[in-house]
């Protein structure tokens, strides 16, 4: 290994094909892989090899020959060592033993077609260098994702159907003052094998003290397991904020071939793939390859274009990170879109440029959408079930998805109905606290089951399920004759009347998102506005704690999803009730 430790006895299998080359001596240097069910290189099913002594599953990749036979052969140029590598293998009839191609082809098509296959990325090497023992622009990753090792510096307890534990701490060592400084955590990629042996790994380590400089505070800090930082965790990860946390991470595998000490933040070069296409004219297999989260990891089965492009501003989104964010919420959002018409708001230029609302699918190439015609809908619409559409959705520029009060299963008559709780933005936000119980506690007498989301914007939605039995108009009327009532009751608070001017010191309900064609923000739909916040559903015990309606954004929701013991909505899907005569009636409606 590269601490000098023998595995020999870890891969009996492959010693046994190195040692049938019949060789004198020499150095192979390689890297060992086991694939997934897809062929590509698993980090995490390496780990679970070594753990589970299947060494049978492991494939040494060998991509470089520096000593053969007593001759040094470090200063001899690359492809001459690759050719008499090729050719100690040449008697080779193992499979645990291979060599590692050359790819042929421009730096950029080969990283493109890595990164569709779900790789991390490629190792190039320029043509004619020699074999340096240390990091030279001659030897350089073109990744897919940002991937390193962190630290392990705490753990969190589990929450709802979660085993083990809940995420993982990082740390990293400040290149400067060597100081331990916290580099925020990981809650995804953990398979039930590794969530259980790794629990015990830690539980060896457990301390009373952070070892961090800058330890978590408050909320990110209740609870915590502190751990002596000797464990390294193989974490990819989007990008990493200003602050030094990781963005998106997911974890891969633990790395025992390091000492804590030297794990560092890896700082990627200026240099794009194209300027680096002179280094990389022989590039081998790639080292490690970023493995799927979860099945919601959709990103590379749809090509997402300018994936540099930044989308907000104030955050520094990418385009390839929005993408990032729809791929891992796709389980949680999908649902809310399944057979339900939506509409598109698009931000070709960013979320600062011109918007497009767009209800219709045009002349828009998106994978897997479903079109229906005025004839069928009432009006053209367009469905997204699955994750390439919302992908596909996203390559073409979509931000926001606005989403009908009815489904595919009939258009004309609607399974829900929405009151958007819409303020003066003077207005403290524990008035839309207050506004939000007292809507929900008028819909409990009249006998309806309702449920909550932020807005992702200045508001709160209440959203009521109904069965398809009332058509559009009824259905509107209803929701009216809710808002008006509020308003007559509570005028000092609430008005039925939209407009700026209506609305000073109070609150408007919003229910003209009733009718036919009218949409909402789709939960867990981002918005497109500043920081790209995010329509979150919650539980009404939740409210009083809410901070806004913009709280949650691309980044934090997904926090918060891995730290939920329940769905806020778990009965929303499941809910059947109908506007009855009586409930009409105590509003006054015929």
């Amino acid at each position: 290994t590269r601490n000098g430790h023998d595995w020999t006895a870890k891969m009996p299998r492959q010693a046994k094909a190195l040692a049938a080359l019949g060789l004198q001596s020499a150095w192979l240097d390689g890297e060992v892989v086991v694939a997934n069910e897809h062929g590509v290189p698993d980090f995490q099913g390496l780990q679970n090899a070594f753990e589970n002594e299947h060494s049978g599953d492991i494939v040494f990749y060998l991509f470089d020959l520096p000593y053969l036979n007593g001759m040094d052969l470090r200063a001899v140029p690359l492809e001459q060592r690759r050719s008499a590598l090729a050719k100690v293998l040449e008697t080779n009839t193992d499979d645990a033993l291979k060599c590692s191609d050359d790819l042929a082809g421009s730096a950029d098509s080969l990283l493109e077609s890595a990164c569709q296959m779900d790789m991390e990325g490629l190792i190039g090497k320029r043509v004619g260098s020699p074999y340096v023992s240390r990091r030279s622009s001659d030897w350089i990753k073109l990744k897919c994702k940002r991937r390193q090792e962190f630290v392990i510096v705490g753990y969190t307890e589990p929450k709802g159907s979660r085993s083990a534990f809940g995420a993982l701490l990082l740390g990293l060592h400040d290149a400067e003052s060597d100081e331990l400084r916290f580099a925020g955590k990981v809650g995804t990629g953990f398979s039930e094998t590794t969530l259980r042996t790794l629990l015990a790994q830690l539980q060896a380590l457990e301390t009373a003290r952070p070892a961090l400089a800058n330890p978590p505070s408050g909320a990110q800090a209740r609870g915590v397991h502190w751990l002596k930082p000797t464990l390294l965790a193989e974490v990819a990860y989007a990008e990493m904020t200003r602050d030094g946390a990781v963005r998106h991470a997911v974890f891969h595998g633990l790395r025992t071939d390091k000492p804590a000490k030297e794990i560092t933040p890896e700082m990627p070069t200026t240099k794009s793939a194209t300027s680096a296409k002179s280094a990389s004219k022989s590039a081998k297999t790639p080292r490690k390859a970023a493995t799927k989260a979860d099945d919601a990891d959709l990103v590379g089965q749809v090509r997402i274009t300018h994936p540099e492009r930044v989308i907000d501003a104030t955050s520094g989104t990418t385009k390839m990170q929005l993408a990032e964010y729809y791929g891992r919420i796709a389980p949680w959002l999908l649902p809310h879109l399944k057979q339900r018409p939506v509409a598109l708001v698009r931000a070709p230029d960013g979320v600062g440029g011109e918007l497009f609302f767009q209800k219709h699918a045009g002349h828009l190439a998106i994978p897997h959408i479903l079109t229906f015609d005025k004839d069928e809908a009432g009006q053209a619409a367009m469905v997204i079930n699955d994750g390439q559409a919302l992908l596909g959705a996203v390559q073409m520029g979509t931000v926001e998805l606005h989403t009908w009060n009815a489904t595919a299963k009939d258009f004309e008559h609607p399974d829900r109905f929405v009151l958007d709780l819409d303020p003066d933005p003077a207005l403290p936000w524990k008035s839309m606290v207050e506004a939000t119980q007292l809507t929900q506690t008028l819909l409990d007498e009249l006998g309806l089951a309702s449920f909550l989301k932020t807005s992702g914007g200045k508001g709160m939605h209440v959203v009521v399920p109904i069965t398809r039995k009332l058509g559009w108009d009824e259905v509107k009327a209803f929701s009216r004759a809710v808002v008006e009532h509020m308003a007559k009751l509570m005028p000092e608070r609430f008005t039925a009347v939209s407009g700026p001017k209506n609305r000073v010191g109070r609150i408007f309900i919003d229910y003209l998102r009733n009718g036919l064609g009218a949409t909402t923000a789709c939960a867990y739909a981002a918005r497109a506005r500043d920081g790209l916040p995010v329509s979150v559903p919650v539980t009404r015990e939740e409210v009083a704690q809410i901070k806004g309606g913009d709280q949650w954004d691309i980044d934090s929701v997904l926090e918060r999803l891995a730290e939920l013991e329940d769905d806020p909505w778990a009965d929303f899907f499941s809910t059947r009730q109908s506007i009855t005569v009586a409930m009409r009636k105590k509003l006054g409606l015929k």
